[in-house]
């Protein structure tokens, strides 16, 4: 039986979860050992594999689920079999230790495919999100 797009979806909140709780269990679960991304806040490089993740789930960098959100804005999922191609804005709120709430935005896509029964994450490409200046 083939997966319906909430399936994707699913597994897609999943993974995410994975990352804002620090469940490393879970995000190696969701995520495909040879994963390649590009974060540009990070490195304007590729980063490949688990380990740089791994080390930031461990350190509980993003703070805890308690206080920070996301809401994906603008979804929009590309099924061609056995992969899918996830892409949104990307809204994190986080609440801060004086109680202000504040916004960072950004453009993501993640690239999925169903191994042994299960989606999981091999690639994901984030950009800023924020107006291009104009040209000629």
């Amino acid at each position: 039986m083939a997966d319906s797009d909430q399936d994707v979806w699913d597994a897609l909140h999943r993974h995410l979860k994975s990352i804002f709780d620090g469940d490393v269990a879970a995000y190696k679960e969701t995520t495909a050992d040879d994963l390649a991304l590009y974060e540009w806040w990070v490195t304007p490089h590729r980063q490949d594999g688990l380990d740089f993740h791994l080390y930031m789930l461990s350190h509980r960098v993003l703070g805890d689920s308690v206080s920070t959100r996301y809401d994906l804005l603008e979804p929009r999922l590309q099924r061609y079999g056995d992969t899918a191609i996830a892409s949104y804005a990307m809204m994190i709120s986080s609440k801060g230790d004086d109680g202000t709430v504040r916004h960072k935005t950004h453009n993501e896509t993640r690239v999925l495919i169903r191994r042994d029964g299960r989606w999981r994450v091999v690639h994901v490409h984030k950009s800023p999100a924020y107006a291009a200046p104009r040209t000629g």
